[in-house]
């Protein structure tokens, strides 16, 4: 009877000790399946903590580059420059590369020359914003200033506006495309296409309207009026008229009396022929009809006269007088 608890005892310490050694390798596997997961999972967790945090950031700079815009002002500037130069040629050269060196274009040019002795010139410069106050000093110092006007307005409302319209009117085709995307109806096929070719025409517009805004505030233009200096003129008066001009005035008073005479000559030319017609009728039928006439009447010869008495000669007178 003593044996048996005994061994009993044995048996039950022997168990223990199987359970505990059991017990003591599931838990060593399970921690080492822990300490193995741990680092693949935080692996995944540092990857899209990566991921999130590009996100953000570019979430952010674009939320500044937002802002930065908004803050943004928005200027338009022209301006109009009347300049009175010795030279309108090297004038406009030099206002050519003015404008080119500010890094701008010369947008329209007209230059003419009147009377052959008087040349204007029309120009329309666009030059950056930044250099703008430059590019008037430079252009004005390049002859007399005879007027200068300069204008700014402020369109930063428009310009926040367009740019606020334009990104709703992304997402609104965005979402007419998703919608298209998943549509299996026909019917909603043409009507979803239709409201596209609408928003599509309406962004395309804003678009348009975006680019105008940014090249004219970005982009100032000028207008520049070129004349020539009327002082060489009057220097040309006071010298007097010399040989040439004598000359040359002289043959336009000849050309003008030429060219009178010629005029007054045309003008009787009609009245010249008229009459020479009528004497050449005349003189044919004329005398015709004169010897026709001369024919027709008798010739009546006229009476003999009678002789006259013979006068006394002087001989006969003295002797008349003596014989009394």
């Amino acid at each position: 009877m003593r044996a048996l608890p005994a061994f009993a005892a044995a048996l039950l310490t022997v168990s223990l000790a199987l359970a505990g050694c059991s017990m003591g390798a599931s838990d060593g596997q399970d921690m080492k399946a822990d300490s193995a997961a741990k680092p693949a999972t935080g692996q995944q967790g540092a990857g899209a903590a990566d991921e999130g945090r590009g996100e953000q950031l570019a979430k952010d700079g674009k939320k500044a580059e937002a802002e930065a815009e908004a803050a943004k002002t928005h200027v338009i500037r022209t301006a109009t420059l009347s300049v009175e130069v010795k030279s309108v040629t090297k004038a406009l050269a030099e206002a050519r590369s003015v404008a080119v060196d500010a890094g701008g274009v010369i947008e329209d040019e007209t230059t003419e020359r009147v009377d052959d002795s008087y040349t204007t010139s029309h120009v329309v410069l666009r030059v950056p914003e930044a250099e703008y106050d430059s590019v008037l000093t430079e252009l004005a110092g390049t002859g007399k200033l005879l007027s200068r006007t300069a204008n700014a307005k402020d369109v930063t409302e428009q310009v926040v506006d367009v740019n606020s319209r334009i990104a709703t009117q992304r997402a609104s085709v965005n979402r007419v495309r998703k919608l298209m995307d998943q549509a299996q109806d026909i019917t909603d096929v043409v009507a979803l296409e239709s409201q596209l070719n609408t928003r599509q025409a309406e962004l395309e517009s804003l678009l348009a309207k975006q680019a105008s805004l940014a090249d004219r505030t970005t982009m100032a233009t000028v207008t520049l009026d070129l004349s020539e200096w009327a002082k060489e003129e009057k220097a040309d008066e006071d010298d007097g008229p010399g040989f040439l001009d004598a000359l040359g005035g002289g043959w336009d008073a000849f050309v003008s009396v030429l060219r009178w005479i010629v005029v007054v000559l045309a003008a009787i030319l009609p009245f010249v022929v008229a009459l020479a017609v009528l004497f050449v009728l005349w003189r044919v039928f004329g005398v015709r009809l004169t010897a026709l006439r001369a024919r027709r009447t008798p010739v009546v010869e006229p009476a003999a006269a009678p002789a006259p008495a013979p006068s006394p000669s002087p001989d006969e007178d003295k002797g008349e007088g003596k014989q009394d």
